[in-house]
This record gives structure tokens, sequence and C-alpha cells, in this order.
């Protein structure tokens, strides 16, 4: 038998219990998918504000990301400070003077002490020695005292001197080796440990390499092709155990690292960044320099740092080593291109291009989680089936109707609060629900038998009696609900004016509730939907979730839409034809053979046409009832001269209880019961 084990702990508030579905996904992003009809957008929306989960706590978004990074940067700056960088090295270079005076004062009293205490034959001979000690001593001290105040001079007049202090010519070493590290960031990481403490030799090795390397820049931009194999079969051991295997690559990555010097200095007060980079001078010999100064010359022109290039505005007082500095850089180089990442995520929607790991190591374990989060809602919502999982999402059918049966959920609640009014029904039909009450019998009715109701009605009749004899006139049966075919074309006005007054999103919310509820209730009806502004148009039922307003032309054309829908209805035969209006405006256009006319305010023709229009639907036996969401008196005048030649009905709403009249009317007038 197989046994399972289970451990409970106590709540602590961090648990999830109830995940984040893709039925709950897609309810989150159906009202701006409704507003915008792009599922794109809608989800780009979701990514950047977040969301809220099921236990109501709000799920982190992209601008959370962001605003995380953008404080972690804002604490880097406002703690330290970059100028420190030049007085960390004069307080080195201070340091190194002081140990090689108190070094030479040391050998000197050393040597004197020993003097003292000799009493053999080579007195004399030390005492010499003591002198040409003393006297080494007092140049250097002279030397010293006449070092320039500024940190290139003093660097540069003790790479000549001879230090007598063996500490502090080790010292001196480690500051040089720390600015040629600097230089060597042009050149990449694995280049530091060329330039440390390097020979003549080793300097020539890397002038030629340098000069190699100008040399396939100069050709790459002379639109030749670099010798990039023949460059790392002779130089490829200077870039350590990973070298690149593309010119590309090379050069990215010598970006990158010339990126984060100038981005150094270019965050350094002016006076700071000149005793810099007179240092930085000093640390190398000239002709290398000049090499140098013209890679970075080449890379400029080849590859603008524009991207990579910033100056930081450091405020804090917090000092910083040249090491310390160039990390800081890097981290700060980092966080913006994360930066970019994130922006281009909020904007496309596409988290691909944002790396986790680095998310990660910047902005901690909780940054990852959020992005984790966030990146399974795409892949959630295609593999539900809900949206196709090409780059361009479009709502599949099933994504349609999830979002027409929440909105039937919702206008069906809202009217739960209210009681659904009665309209008349002339035509009859059968197969409905049985109602609680009965009728008798009648040639037609369908035999639904109330066995209860009929043999007492015999009883009642004959008496008594066994066994009890029936009659036609004793047999009662069940009322049914009125039940009929309808075809349905909803006309749905795309108007400039239904978006710019808010009035689109209820139309389009309400348009697929009639869908959804056709579909789950009604299965044998059929609804066509027509758009229509400056001409009319039929949308399919795929379509109509990523449809909108025509935001760019002027036009209502209703004459063109009850012709279009004139035409779909002669295709239905039997049942109930019905057009369904929903406008915020009179006609301002109608067409002109092939062509609209327009002209507002409306032109008399235009009226003349929508209503000849309006007689013909008339005569076939269609119906037409219209929506109206505004009250103004052009469009009621208008839509009352509909009405009487009609006799169609029309509704007064606004965009918040459309649902409420086109639904609950549409619902009233397809089920009644059977008079008696």
């Amino acid at each position: 038998m197989l046994y399972r084990s289970y451990k409970y702990s106590q709540w602590d508030g961090t648990q999830r219990i109830f995940e984040l579905d893709a039925d709950q996904l897609m309810d989150l992003l159906s009202e701006d998918i409704l507003k915008d009809g792009d599922v794109m957008q809608a989800l780009r929306d979701l990514l950047r504000k977040g969301m809220q989960d099921r236990d109501g706590q709000q799920m982190p978004g992209l601008r959370e990301l962001m605003e995380q990074l953008k404080n972690q940067r804002r604490q880097q700056l406002q703690q330290h400070n970059m100028d420190s960088v030049v007085d960390d090295l004069k307080e080195r270079l201070d340091e190194i003077v002081q140990t090689e005076r108190d070094g030479i004062k040391r050998r000197v009293d050393e040597a004197t002490e020993q003097v003292e205490a000799n009493e053999g034959e080579d007195k004399e001979q030390q005492e010499g020695l003591l002198d040409l000690l003393k006297k080494r001593a007092e140049h250097n001290q002279e030397k010293l005292d006449a070092l320039p105040e500024g940190l290139a001079g003093q660097i540069k007049d003790l790479m000549e001197y001879d230090f007598m202090d063996p500490d502090a010519h080790q010292k001196f070493q480690e500051l040089l080796d720390t600015l040629k590290n600097q230089m060597s960031q042009n050149m990449g990481q694995q280049m530091m440990d060329q330039v440390k403490s390097m020979s003549e030799e080793d300097q020539a090795a890397t002038r030629d390499m340098m000069r190699a390397l100008n040399e396939m820049i100069r050709d790459k931009m002379a639109a030749q092709e670099p010798d990039f194999d023949g460059f790392m079969q002779q130089f490829g051991q200077m870039f350590g155990d990973n070298p690149p295997q593309r010119f590309e690559e090379l050069m990215e990555q010598l970006q990158q690292q010339l990126a984060q010097m100038q981005s150094m200095l270019d965050s350094m007060s002016p006076e700071a960044r000149r005793e810099m980079e007179d240092a930085l001078a000093q640390a190398l010999d000239p002709e290398t320099q000049r090499e140098m100064a013209e890679f970075a010359s080449l890379m400029e022109q080849m590859m603008p740092m524009d991207d990579l290039r910033r100056q930081y505005p450091f405020l804090g007082d917090d000092s910083l080593t040249m090491e310390q500095a160039m990390n800081m850089m890097r981290d700060l180089q980092e966080l913006d291109q994360l930066e970019q990442s994130l922006q281009e995520a909020m904007r496309t929607g596409n988290m691909d291009d944002i790396d986790p790991e680095k998310l990660s190591e910047l902005l901690g374990d909780d940054a990852r989680q959020i992005y984790d989060e966030l990146d399974k809602l795409r892949k959630m919502l295609q593999d539900s089936g809900y949206v196709t999982g090409n780059d361009k999402m479009d709502l599949t059918a099933r994504g349609i109707r999830r979002i027409g049966q929440k909105a039937l959920k919702e206008v069906f609640a809202h009217l739960k609060k209210d009681r659904m009014g009665n309209h008349q029904m002339h035509a009859r039909g059968a197969n409905g629900d049985l109602l609680g009450d009965t009728k008798p019998y009648e040639f037609g009715d369908p035999f639904q038998v109330d066995l209860q109701a009929t043999v007492k009605n015999a009883v009642l009749r004959g008496g008594p009696q066994v066994p009890v004899r029936l009659k036609a006139e004793d047999f009662e049966v069940f009322r049914n609900e009125q039940m009929t075919r309808t075809s349905t074309v909803l006309l749905l006005d795309q108007s400039r004016s239904m978006g710019l007054f808010n009035n689109w999103q209820a139309a389009k919310k309400v348009t697929l509730a009639l869908m959804a509820l056709m579909r789950s209730q009604y299965p044998r009806d059929s609804l066509h939907i027509v758009g229509f502004s400056d001409y009319a148009r039929e949308i399919k039922e795929e379509d109509m979730a990523k449809c909108t307003w025509n935001a760019w032309v002027s036009g209502t054309n209703l004459h063109h839409a009850l012709l279009l829908a004139r035409k779909l209805l002669s295709k239905e035969k039997g049942g109930t034809r019905q057009i369904l209006v929903v406008t915020d405006g009179e006609p301002t256009a109608h067409l002109e053979g092939d062509q609209a006319f327009f002209a507002y305010p409306p032109s008399h023709r235009t009226e003349l046409e929508t209503l000849k229009e309006v007689r013909k639907c008339t005569q076939e036996d269609i119906v037409i009832n219209t929506f109206m969401l505004e009250n103004n008196y052009q469009l009621v005048n208008f839509v009352e001269r509909m009405t009487r030649i009609n006799s169609g009905r029309a509704f007064y709403s606004s965009a918040a209880n459309l649902g409420e009249y086109l639904l609950v009317d549409y619902v009233t007038n397809r089920r009644k019961r059977v008079s008696a």
C-alpha cells in the first residue's frame, strides 16, 4: 500500500492558497480588451500595473520593479562621492611619502647607532658609508620636499625617484598598478593582469596589440572585413580563458568597459576629473597612451557610447577607492541596461529581453519572484486557449466567449436589484418551459396533462364513483412559456461620438453579453452584428472583441446599416425578425450610389433616405427597436418618426444601464406565457 505524508504549518500570511488561474486573468483583462480592442495592450497594461489576486493581495508589476531599480540607484548616488576616488589616491600618495620619510630617518638612525657602537678597525670605513647614506637621505628628503602639489606631478616625480624604504616603494608600485588597471579597463577585464607591473617587453607587446586592434577597427569602418582570426592567434592569450569568438563580441566587451571608465570620469567634478586624467596619463609610456587614445576615438566613431556612457550625480559623502568606483560604475551601467529592458517590456508586453538572473543579482530574489509570476501570465493565456500563441496575440473563439459570459453575468447581477418589465408579444410559439399554472385543454395544445387536476375535474362533474370516467372537457394541461425563433441584427454605432463620450465600451460589452446569452440559452436564434459610422459593415463574431470606434472619419450612416441589416434578414426564413439599434446620435450620412454623403447638421436628404429604408423594413415585417444613449432633441425626434413608421419601441438609456434595457427586452420578448 502506498502512503503519502503531508506536512502542515501555522498560517503566517505568506502562503498562497488560491493561485491565479487563466479564467481569473481573462476576467481581469476583459475590461481593457473591451475598451481598446487590443489583447496585447491590455496585457501590457496589466504587466505594467500589476494586479490583485483572489486573496485581495496586490501582485506588483513592472512599474514596481522599475521603482525598486530607481530607488537602488538613487541610494547609491546619495551615499557616495565620486570625487573621493581622487582623494583616496592623494591619501595613498601622502601615506607613501610619509612612509618613505619615516624609512629614510629609520635607516639613518640605525646606521648611526651601528657606527657609534662599532669600536673596530672598520669604523672609519663605516663612518664614510654613513656620510654617503646621510647625503643620499638629505637629497631624497629635498626631492620629497620639492614634490609638486598636483597628483599627476607627484606621480611623475616619484616614478623617477629612488626609494630608500622598500615598503614605500611597494605601496607606490601598487598605486601605479591601480592606475594601470584603470587604463586597462579600456581593453577588458582580462587585460588588467597583463598591465600590472609589466616589463618593457610586456609594454611593447601591448602596444603591438593596440595597433592591431586599431587597424581592425579602421578596416571595419572602411567596409573591409577585419582579420579577427589572425588577431586572436597572435594576441588571444591576453584575453583570458574565455576570449571573444567574433569581432562584434570583442567590440561589445570593449565598448562596455570603455563606457564604465568614461562614466566614472564624467561623474567627477571638473577639477577632480582633470587630476584623475593627468594621473592616469602618468601610468603608461607615451606611445602606449597614444595607441589607447586612438582606440577610444575610433570606438566612439564606430560604436557611440551615448546609451552606455552617462554622468551620474553623486551627492553623498562616503568615500570610494578606485576599485570600488569601477565596480559601482559596472553596477550602475547594468542597472541602466536593466532599466531599458524593463521599459521595453512595458512598451511591448514582451519580457523576453529581461535577464532574470541579472534582475535577481541587482534587485534581489523578491524581484525575481515578481518577474516569474508576471512571465507566467502570458503563457497562461496561451496554454488555456484564450489567445493565439504568436507574437501578435489575438483572442480565440474561447476567449471571446469568456468575455461575453463575464459581461452577461455583470448585466444580470445588476438586474437582480430591479424587476424585469413586461412587453407585449404578438406571435405565439411552443416548446417553452412549463409554468406553474394550468388551463383547460384545447386542440393543438401540447398534451402535458396535469393528472391531479384532470381527475379532480371528473370527480366534481360526475360525483364519486369507481372507476372515474374522464371526458374531453375534464382534461387540464400545463401552460407553456412562449418560445419563438428569432433572427436579430444588432446595429452598433461606431461613430466618433461613441468613443468621445464613453459610450462605446458599454455598447460593446452588451453586444458580447447578448452573443453569450443567445449561445447558451437560445442556440436556434441567429444574430448578426453590423457596425456603422460613415459606412456600415458586418462584424464577425471572432472580430467583435477587438473592434473599436471610428476615431478618424465623421458620419452616422444608419441608412446603410438598415439596408445591410435588411439584406441579412432576408436570408432568414420563419420566426421573428428584428433589428436592434444602439446609437448616440441622429443620422448624419447616407448612401448616394456606392458613396457616403455626410452633412452636419443632418440634411433633409439623409433623414428622408433613412426613413425610406425604415419603411422597407416595415413592409418586410422587420421590427426595429432603438436604444438611445443620448436624449438630445434631434435624436429623440428622429427616433419617434421611426417608431411611428415601424411600430417598434424606443428606449432612452445611459451607458451604465444599457444592458438592463437591451438584454431584458430581448429575453422578455422571447419568452411569454400563452394566454388562455
